[in-house]
């Protein structure tokens, strides 16, 4: 289990009620939970994507710990260009796939 990092702006409320439901709000719009499953995580992100694509409004981004990408960090993103982790000559980087 991974600590798992969700991050919405300028979605409908449903998603912030939903996420509260299995996450901590530590902040307007972001979304933690230190002991998520992988099963679970995908699980919210199955919900997510389906509200995204019937809604289309805002964007969601989810990170959490993997320790086969480079950073050791997972990323997955709605509504907003793709981005991915980088190693460059050591330098970690984000860029837009």
């Amino acid at each position: 289990m991974a600590m798992t990092v969700v991050v919405t702006r300028d979605v409908e409320a449903r998603y912030r009620g939903f996420l509260a439901s299995v996450m901590l709000e530590v902040a307007p719009g972001v979304y933690v939970a230190p002991g998520l499953s992988s099963a679970v995580r995908d699980r919210v992100w199955s919900v997510l994507e389906k509200w995204y694509a019937f809604l289309g409004r805002g964007s969601v981004s989810m990170v959490w710990r993997d320790s086969t990408m480079p950073g050791g960090l997972s990323l997955l993103f709605l509504g907003e260009p793709p981005k991915e982790i980088c190693n460059a000559d050591g330098v970690l980087l984000v860029k837009r796939a």
